[in-house]
């Protein structure tokens, strides 16, 4: 018997056994709690555990994620985690019986003597990790998925670089433009009904990778502003390999930024939000924009680089 199996399963007869400590459990009870699939599973392979049951065994039955300490149980053995403890109004989700502040100690130990693939292995992380801190890793893995990065709706699609590439020019149907320079054209009939708004999307690939070219309309206070900024489809730390500089301009005035785009792992609203981007006021756009200026229409230039 390996000394995990042998570990797993002392612990898991002594919490099923025990009669005078936080919860008595009769043998009926025993039998019908989540610890009798993976005590038999210990049991009857001689240590070598069914990792996928013990894995089961650890998933919270109402939101389904992996348990995390402090992991709570009924007098009948039944688990939840902590964070949908106070969402099932005190009241075991399996069989309804009241639920105190029993803490499942045994399910906590065996834990502790796991080590799992990261949730992304699927997508190319092969690292393993305790259990404990795998949820750490997870939150900052560089293989985990990306969110859409298209603005004009909260977007629930996530994946690798290359399917979201496809997808945007399938289902949002972005502008896709080749190159490092580019000069677009943003036009609004009425600026002076000043509402939050945001224009189409712009990719483009150059240096083999992607950027978004975000355009948007919004209020920093009671000032109506535009404000103009790039995304790097990627990890932060690549996007710091490269630089953008956005040019807007007119009657003989310039407006210029530049900066490093920022990854998609922050999303349009944080990076507007913080206010890291060609920022035009709306007097100003009007007056870059000539004529009566009844209509907004500006041209911003751009240009990306990678740094040495």
């Amino acid at each position: 018997m390996s000394p995990r199996g042998s570990f797993c399963r002392e612990v898991i007869e002594a919490h099923i056994s025990c009669g005078d400590s936080d919860v008595a459990t009769s043998n009926a009870e025993a039998r019908s709690s989540p610890f009798k699939k993976a005590a038999s599973s210990l049991n009857g392979n001689l240590g070598m555990a069914s990792t996928n049951d013990v894995h089961e065994l650890l998933e919270c039955p109402v939101c389904m994620n992996l348990m995390y300490p402090p992991i709570y149980q009924c007098a009948n053995g039944h688990t939840l985690c902590s964070s949908c403890k106070g969402r099932v109004y005190n009241s075991c989700p399996t069989c309804r019986l009241e639920l105190g502040n029993i803490r499942c100690l045994a399910l906590e130990k065996i834990a502790e003597s796991l080590e799992l693939p990261c949730r992304y292995q699927i997508l190319g992380c092969n690292e393993i990790f305790p259990y404990y801190s795998k949820l750490k890793h997870e939150k900052s893995c560089k293989c985990r998925p990306y969110n859409c990065p298209y603005a004009g709706a909260e977007c629930p699609v996530t994946g690798d670089i290359s399917f979201l590439v496809m997808h945007l020019q399938n289902d949002h149907k972005v502008d896709m433009h080749d190159g490092s320079t580019f000069n677009h054209r943003y036009v609004k009939s009425n600026p002076e009904e000043f509402e939050n708004a945001t224009w189409t999307l712009t990719v483009f690939n150059c240096f083999g990778r992607q950027f978004c070219l975000h355009f948007e309309a919004f209020q920093i206070g009671k000032a109506p502003v535009y404000m103009a900024f790039l995304r790097f489809m990627g990890d932060d730390q690549e996007a710091k390999q490269f630089s953008y500089s956005l040019e807007v301009g007119g009657n003989g005035r310039r407006l210029m930024w530049q900066g490093t785009p920022r990854s998609i792992r922050d999303s349009h609203r944080k990076v507007r939000d913080s206010q890291d981007g060609l920022i035009i006021q709306r007097n100003l756009a009007l007056f870059f924009s000539g004529g009566n200026r009844q209509e907004l229409k500006l041209k911003v230039a751009g240009r990306i680089w990678k740094e040495q």
